[in-house]
């Protein structure tokens, strides 16, 4: 076993990749200068920011100048939000959904409150908007929709070529969190016409700390950062030179590793999922089962309560995530499971289960084996029985 265990919370964050930091370590120990430097032991560095920005672009099919370098996905969120409507003032309309992540939610909550109007699409019992809902929704004075790639607790898929051809045939903005779904599936900038798209280094095996806005050229925003004249002027701060070359690198691993994330990854997803949902009764999967993505599964046990269920696995050295809240010190569930309409029995005992290229066979084979006997011993002693 790992000396972390058998880590299936990856999309809570990945295990950084050795390749990753073998190419990190240099500019953190040797070449440390500032890029904004005139001398050549700082201004040496501007050359490495460029070729990265060029290897994220590969990724995304995109053009080197509409990427810009931020600290994590939730300051490109907001980037891409608050300056949208920083440019446009006279638009106070903005559309999402009920299961954004926070990084977007507690953004719109934040402008509801401050003269903003948000609408937030339904979801039907397998975390899917209905496109009409959308359409229905967008008026003269809405200016950005913000609508997710891919669901991190469940991992169901958005419509995004739809959403897009809509947000550009109503003359509306779209930006997409897209922290969970890149590095995961293919993403084509060229084919898919949005106009805002955020990255997360820790999601796809870089550091924590390091973030992408995909922000279109020609897009009308203002800097929400401000400060020196770095990212053309779009985002102020010093370069973090040492994770924009971790990045770049992982995101050069991931073209590599598509055929894995679709084949060896999905395959020990769906073991896993299949053999819980065979050999636990009362137990039932979150979510779209075709439409996902291929690491991803949320299975619900009924009878027993998720913080219970993540204690005795930790026991045994099986790190997951709960459907609920509570270990973040709240009693509210899930807000993606309650407005997918799970009952509360179920919501309170579902775990995530999020694998990656590092999970081996013989970690989801202890999995499969031990994790029968977990949610037993716990309906043994629950009130509520089963």
């Amino acid at each position: 076993m790992n000396p972390e265990g058998i880590y299936l919370d990856s999309n809570a964050t990945t295990k950084i990749a050795p390749e990753v930091v073998e190419v990190m370590l240099p500019y953190l120990t040797e070449y440390y200068g500032n890029p904004s430097s005139m001398y050549k032991f700082g201004g040496q560095l501007a050359p490495i920011i460029k070729k990265a920005r060029d290897q994220v672009a590969a990724l995304l099919n995109a053009d080197r100048d509409e990427i810009i370098f931020t600290s994590c996905g939730t300051e490109s969120n907001n980037t891409a939000i608050r300056g949208v409507l920083a440019a446009y003032p006279e638009k106070k309309h903005i559309i999402t959904t009920q299961v954004e992540h926070p990084a977007v939610m507690n953004v719109c909550h934040y402008l509801s409150q401050r003269g903003y109007e948000v609408t937030e699409l339904s979801v039907d019992n397998y975390g899917r908007i209905e496109l009409d809902e959308l359409k229905e929704s967008i008026r003269d004075d809405t200016v950005l929709l913000s609508i997710m790639y891919a669901n991190n607790e469940t991992g169901v898929l958005f419509p995004v070529q739809k959403i897009a051809e809509i947000a550009k045939e109503k003359g509306v903005l779209f930006h997409c969190d897209a922290v969970q779904a890149v590095g995961k599936l293919a993403i084509d900038l060229k084919k898919l016409p949005l106009d805002f798209l955020s990255i997360s280094g820790h999601k796809l095996h870089a550091p924590k700390g390091i973030g992408i806005l995909f922000a279109r050229r020609g897009v009308k925003v203002d800097p929400y950062l401000l400060g020196g004249h770095q990212e053309r002027g779009f985002r102020g701060g010093t370069e973090n030179v040492p994770y924009i070359v971790g990045l770049a690198k992982a995101c050069e691993l991931a073209e590599k590793c598509f055929d894995c994330e679709r084949n060896q990854v999905k395959a020990l997803r769906d073991e896993l999922e299949e053999a819980l949902l065979k050999n636990i009764p009362y137990s039932k999967l979150n979510g779209n089962k075709d439409e996902r993505l291929p690491n991803t599964t949320n299975v619900s046990f009924e009878f027993v309560e998720g913080e219970a269920i993540l204690l005795l696995s930790d026991e045994l050295g099986i790190a997951a995530s709960s459907g609920s809240a509570c270990t973040s010190g709240s009693l509210e569930p899930s807000h993606v499971l309650r407005a997918m309409g799970v009952l509360p029995t179920y919501i309170h005992g579902s775990v995530r289960f999020s694998l990656s290229r590092y999970t081996t066979k013989k970690e989801i084979d202890f999995v499969i084996d031990k994790f029968p006997g977990i949610i037993k011993r716990l309906r043994e002693i629950s009130p509520y029985g089963a």
